[in-house]
Order: structure tokens, then sequence, then C-alpha cells
């Protein structure tokens, strides 16, 4: 047996116990619960999650289905298309669309502020609104053509919304909210009303380099206003920078499943559009 393998089976056991033996931090779920603003989740559940990974990294297809698959749960890939993971590890990407999960957007190269040295050629001050507009078409047309779906939603790289500098600057949010059911952003300060929040912006929570206490916290947290936490990571392995914790993550995806916990845990898409069908509901 490879070390990454006897190091998966090992998480995987770990996580069984840590989901049936640690007691569940701040847990006082009561039944059914509701936004203030009267918005329900489906079958009474309290709070609703999404899993996200960004990046298109190997380990996501190497470690994290193993991990992830025999839990259920169902997450977001959000790839970025020129990455050497995307184009070497097509095998692993069409398991995750038959095994369920949901391919999103990452652009094609992942501009970010050329504030950091790695993203200095190709930063987003030097981008117009019509060079990302074509970097998403782009991204989406090679996800069309390798793995025959067309994504829905979308991750901000490093959660940054603007082009441009100074009074040149402008938000591509708007491109977003036009060509994506859901936009995710990246380490932001807040959960996702279900009835208020912009979709095209939608709140993303981090959960790299966390361990499975914490996570759950995140879940009750939200579960006290009725919201919607969106997790984001990067690499799947041992607990590190960029790495979300292999037994925390197998951990987080028992409790998520255990009915007694009232959590509605599924792909960005797919609460996407329940929130969206709920909102026309209510007329909102």
């Amino acid at each position: 047996m490879s070390r990454i393998a006897a190091y998966v089976v090992f998480a995987i056991a770990l996580s069984l116990f840590l989901a049936t033996a640690v007691p569940n931090p701040s847990i006082s779920y009561a039944g059914p619960q509701a936004s203030t603003k009267g918005f329900h989740w489906p079958e009474g559940k309290r709070v609703a999650v999404s899993l996200s990974f960004d990046d298109a990294r190997a380990s996501q297809v190497d470690v994290g289905l193993n991990v992830i698959n025999p839990t259920g749960v169902k997450v977001t890939f959000f790839v970025t298309t020129s990455s050497d993971a995307f184009r070497t590890k097509l095998d692993g990407w069409k398991r995750a669309l038959s095994s369920g999960h949901e391919i999103g957007n990452h652009s094609v190269n992942h501009p970010c502020t050329g504030n950091f040295p790695w993203s200095f050629h190709n930063a987003l001050e030097n981008y117009t609104l019509e060079q990302m507009s074509q970097q998403l078409d782009d991204s989406n047309a090679v996800i069309q053509q390798l793995l025959g779906v067309r994504a829905a939603t979308f991750a901000y790289p490093c959660g940054q919304k603007f082009v441009g500098r100074g009074p040149e600057m402008k938000s591509y949010v708007p491109l977003i909210g036009q060509k994506f059911l859901v936009g995710r952003g990246y380490m932001d300060e807040y959960y996702n009303d279900p009835m208020f929040c912009d979709l095209a912006q939608a709140s993303g929570t981090a959960f790299d380099d966390t361990d499975y206490i914490d996570m759950v916290k995140h879940v009750n947290k939200a579960a006290e206003q009725g919201g919607w936490v969106i997790f984001v990571g990067h690499d799947i392995g041992q607990k590190a920078f960029q790495v979300t914790d292999t037994i925390a993550l197998a951990a987080l995806c028992r409790y998520m499943q255990d009915p007694a916990n009232g959590v509605w845990v599924d792909t960005v898409k797919n609460i996407g559009e329940y929130v969206v069908k709920q909102r026309a509901s209510a007329g909102n």
C-alpha cells in the first residue's frame, strides 16, 4: 500500500471516530430553523453547507475523492483550466463528475493583484473588463470541450473582484452575475443570508489548515441565522498552509450527513438554484 493510500485509510478511520466520539461543539439544535426573513431550507434543515476546492490541484482527485466519496457528500471543484493538474488528471476530473461532484470555473490562468510576486505578470491591475470577460468564456469553453459540462458557478481568484487601478478600476462582479448562477468569494468575514446575499459575490469561508472542531463551529454559527456556509479549500492532505486536512474533512462530512445535525450539504450550484427558486416563490 502506498503512503498516500495508507494515510487516506487512516484518515477515514479516525474521522469515523471523531464524528461519533468527539462532542459536537456549540450544538443547540432544537428542530427546524428559519432565517429572520422567513427562508426555509429543505426538509427542515437549519443550515446549508457547500464544500469547494480551488485551482484544480492534483491532490483533490488523487487524495480528496477517496476521502469524500465514501461519505456521500457532493462538493464543487473550481478549476483553473491552464493548470497542469487539470490537463494531466482529466480521468480524475471525469471521476469527480461521475461521482456527482460539480466542476466550476476559476478562470484560465488565475489573475490576481500584481502585489503577489507570482502574479506580477498576470495582474488584475492590468486587465480590462473585456479581457476578463474573455478569460471567463475561454475557461468555460475548455471545461465544455474536455469534460462535456458547462460551468454554472465561478470562484474569484484570490477572492479579488476588481480590474484596473485608480479612477479606471472597475468591478467585474456584474460580469459574473451575467454569466454564472453563483460567484464565490474567499476569506470573507460573514456567512451567506439566503434571502439577502448577492449570489454574484457569495461569501467564501476558508477551511484550509483548520481542525474539525473549528469547522463545525463555523457550521453552527451560520445555523444561528439559517445561513449558507461555502467552505474554500485548496490541496487535500495533511493539515498545512493551503491544505485541507483529510482527517478533519472526512469527520466534517460524516457530521453533516448525520440527520440529527440538521445540515444540508450540497454543491454550490444545487444550493444556489434552491436559493433562486425560494426567492422567486417569496416574490423577491
